[in-house]
């Protein structure tokens, strides 16, 4: 993916600087959420429709090749073709979220939500509801922080995901470093041998008077 995506991209800067053009590379590398003109808009509805209509109708056999392609071909599924399906739809993907956050920033676009949804649930079929929630929720909350601010629009919502992210990775109820921390507590203090236990005035003095008797 990324040999394709560096060298396809690579491949656009060369036509830019041969061909005369009024395309500006900033709003390619970075976005121009807030400049987006109706075609775009209309584009990226198309394609949206497109890469959600194939993953509606081909999520069972392209979950099936993610995580055990050797099954998908015994049972007749053509792991090659299903491996470019895939490529195709994260390319649509790519695309749409290019007027959003450009080529730099798409890559978290891509990745955040999804790892941050792995956070929160180990059932896939929520994993796909949760992601695309919080990708939503994300790219509006950060949107009206960049006007606030008077900041980049792309580049907030990229940081809210990371934020969030963050958030998640720590105070995870099932995953998050803290929950783990405290599991690990609770099992070391569980685990101690009896003998570890801290003493306490009382139990010294008595050791004390058994000795003195003895």
């Amino acid at each position: 993916i990324w040999i394709v995506f560096t060298t396809l991209f690579a491949f656009g800067f060369v036509l830019i600087s041969v061909t005369p053009s009024q395309t500006d590379l900033n709003h390619i590398i970075f976005g121009n959420l807030l400049g987006v003109s109706s075609s775009d808009l209309l584009q990226v509805a198309v394609l949206g429709a497109v890469a959600l209509g194939v993953l509606l109708v081909k999520r069972r056999d392209l979950t099936l090749f993610a995580f055990d392609p050797v099954h998908a071909n015994a049972i007749g599924l053509s792991p090659k073709r299903l491996s470019a399906l895939l490529l195709g739809v994260l390319a649509l993907t790519a695309v749409v979220a290019l007027q959003a956050v450009g080529v730099v920033l798409v890559v978290a676009m891509l990745i955040i939500p999804g790892a941050t949804a792995y956070l929160l649930t180990d059932r896939f079929s929520r994993m796909l509801m949760i992601a695309p929630a919080i990708s939503a929720a994300c790219a509006i909350t950060g949107i009206y922080i960049s006007y606030y601010l008077d900041t980049a629009s792309g580049g907030m919502v990229v940081m809210t995901q990371g934020i969030v992210f963050t958030l998640v990775y720590l105070f995870s109820p099932s995953h998050g470093v803290l929950a783990k921390w405290i599991v690990q507590r609770r099992r070391r203090s569980l685990s101690a041998p009896a003998g570890a236990r801290q003493s306490s005035p009382e139990l010294d003095r008595s050791d004390e008077a058994l000795r003195d008797r003895g």
